[in-house]
């Protein structure tokens, strides 16, 4: 009986172990981006907990991601979009590889989503309307935005017409309020 006691508290104490392994490397994985993230958020003014839970989105913190539609990095930026940046800051053309860059991505990434975020300022949630416009694209979100859900992020979120897009909005919003305390 003492052996059997003793053998489930070792098997206690490797699963303990093997937990708070787990949960280390989950950690230490799920902040390798803080520095990049905060450098690019500050730039552009943007709550980095907001960046970094579309980050998370997008790629689960992969800087090497690469999308179905030609996306890549950690923001999941098409080529146009990075394009675009980089003739504001004078970096164009950026070659396709600078964007598996986590710098360069997060930059690029980050002064679309202010852009975004400017786009629907007049609104009560400029992040919903932003975050979708990010994912599905402007003449959609100007679909979904009629009457009250102009402005109302609550009705806006209702007449969003693509379950993918309206589980988009609503897991980075959740995300963020989680990583509002890293930064």
């Amino acid at each position: 009986m003492k052996r059997f006691a003793r053998y489930l508290g070792l098997c206690g104490i490797a699963v303990g172990i093997l937990l708070g392994a787990g949960w280390w490397s989950n950690w230490r994985f799920e902040h390798s981006c803080d520095k990049v993230i905060l450098a690019a958020a500050s730039r552009y003014g943007v709550d980095p907990a907001l960046v970094k839970a579309v980050v998370w989105k997008e790629s689960r913190f992969d800087a090497s991601a690469r999308g179905r539609a030609g996306e890549l990095g950690l923001m999941q930026l098409m080529d146009s979009a990075a394009q675009e940046w980089a003739e504001t800051v004078g970096a164009y053309p950026l070659p396709e590889g600078h964007l598996l860059d986590p710098g360069t991505n997060t930059l690029a990434g980050t002064w679309y989503l202010r852009k975004m975020l400017q786009r629907y300022r007049g609104t009560d949630n400029p992040a919903a309307f932003a975050l979708a416009d990010y994912n599905a694209g402007r003449a959609n979100v100007l679909k979904w935005g009629r009457g009250m859900a102009a402005t109302n992020g609550a009705a806006f979120l209702d007449q969003i017409g693509f379950p993918g897009t309206r589980d988009y909005v609503s897991s980075v919003l959740s995300r963020r309020e989680r990583y509002v305390r890293d930064f």
